[in-house]
């Protein structure tokens, strides 16, 4: 079998993360405000359930590792016009898309949602509310940060019925803090972890992020160590994105103390390791989880599901999404919110959908789609589920040669009844979704795009 290092050399390439297929580069600003508005009157005709999610951009500082899309301001009167405008979004898509729709999934995201006071938070999520209810057994989250957050934050969001909280924690070492411009304290994390299982948070979920500079495998394994000290239900460990083409705040991170390719990967193999040695289990490519949390269950029962919010065991179809470049995913097209604030501040005011981009999905872009998440989500695809061995080999048939290599490293297999991952191929797994990717080729043509996928 070939050497672990040999593989990382020959796939450590761009590539998409797959948080949807087609991915955002490709999307168009040909998709207008009024064809996200036929999506939605076309999506009131369904009663199920579907997601929601609200976007915070605030944040107090800039952390130099971040890919969001943020407004970094102390000033605090921005919240209440903020909180109202995306209220009105909400109001616009509820009359377009009528009140047949229920929501399973609500998160707020950011940006860092509790950079709202706690009379803001009760307001907006009171507001969501009553445009879109809950159902009784809704998964209702939100990312915190716990250098800002207070006590009486998390009691209001525990009383209003918030029963899953996320936290970041990147790392604990401080010269990886200093270098990003994210110093946070392990008693500060453990006080809204603390406070959060008091409060009666139903799960709470840390953030990590490997990758980042000056980061070691001894020092990851010193953060491990105190994060089992807080024993989260689930942990979130991405591999850091340098992308500072994208995003320009990340030049200032030096290049040189980067970790990169199997120096990067090892990173990463000695999380999965302590993971699997205290009880958790791997979900999907990036997401850990206590072996009897449900998200654990929902890989067992093959119920996972991939969307802009990470890994789920709601498979909700349909998303709207609230705020500064929010996207929504509905009626099978995509819709990228402007990512200017004053841009989405003016389509609000002006009464319209505050649309900057988007796509339809073709019939091949939802087969592949289907394809790209068992893959993602499942480590494997049943060609019964994709129409049966011999069309899946008939219209695949290029697609399956360029996995070929993979199955000579010992990626993947192919079968009789399927595709299957195996478990070296997991660290790959977005290389093996690639081949399946019709966007990627002409993509090439307009420069990098993507994020090494080691």
């Amino acid at each position: 079998m070939t050497d672990l290092h040999d593989l990382l050399i020959r796939y450590d390439k761009p590539g998409p993360r797959y948080t949807s297929y087609p991915t955002a580069p490709v999307w168009s600003d040909q998709f207008t405000a009024q064809d996200y508005d036929d999506r939605l009157r076309s999506a009131g005709q369904s009663s199920e359930p579907m997601s929601l999610y609200a976007h915070i951009p605030y944040c107090d500082a800039l952390c130099y590792f971040c890919g969001c899309s943020t407004v970094i301001t102390q000033r605090h009167e921005k919240e209440a016009p903020y909180v109202d405008r995306l209220l009105s979004e909400a109001a616009l898509v509820r009359q377009t898309i009528g009140n047949s729709r229920t929501v399973i999934q609500h998160h707020w995201g950011g940006g860092t949602p509790t950079f709202l006071s706690p009379a803001m938070i009760e307001k907006l999520f009171t507001g969501l509310c009553e445009l879109f209810p809950l159902t009784n057994d809704a998964e209702v989250s939100i990312e915190i940060d716990p250098r800002v957050t207070t006590r009486e934050q998390l009691e209001v969001l525990a009383k209003i019925g918030f029963n899953r909280i996320s936290m970041g924690v990147q790392d604990f070492d401080p010269k990886v803090q200093e270098t990003v411009n994210r110093v946070q304290t392990f008693e500060q994390t453990q006080a809204s972890v603390t406070a959060a299982r008091e409060l009666g948070f139903e799960s709470v979920n840390l953030d990590l992020i490997y990758g980042l500079p000056y980061q070691t495998k001894a020092g990851i394994q010193r953060t491990l160590d105190l994060v089992h000290e807080l024993s989260p239900d689930r942990i979130a460990c991405y591999g850091y994105a340098h992308v500072p083409w994208i995003r320009k705040h990340q030049k200032v991170i030096p290049e040189n103390a980067l970790p990169r390719g199997a120096e990067k990967l090892e990173l990463y193999l000695v999380t999965l390791d302590d993971m699997v040695a205290h009880d958790y289990t791997a979900i999907g490519m990036d997401h850990f989880a206590k072996n009897d949390d449900e998200l654990a269950l929902a890989t067992e029962n093959g119920c996972l599901h991939r969307n802009f919010m990470g890994y789920s065991t709601h498979p909700a179809e349909d998303m709207v999404a609230f705020g500064m470049s929010a996207i929504s995913e509905v009626g099978g097209a995509f819709s990228h919110n402007h990512k200017n604030l004053k841009e989405w501040e003016a389509a609000i005011d002006a009464g319209n959908l505050p649309v900057n981009r988007g796509m339809v999905r073709s019939v091949d872009d939802n087969l592949r789609r289907r394809i790209i998440l068992d893959l993602m989500c499942h480590f494997r695809l049943l060609f019964d589920r994709h129409g049966g061995a011999e069309d899946f080999h008939r219209r695949y048939e290029s697609e399956l040669r360029n996995l070929e290599p993979m199955v000579s490293d010992g990626l993947v297999t192919i079968g009789p009844d399927g595709i299957s991952v195996t478990p070296r191929g997991r660290l790959f797994v977005r290389n093996i979704c690639m081949p399946f990717d019709a966007y990627l080729d002409r993509d090439a043509e307009k420069g990098p795009r993507y994020s090494r996928t080691i």
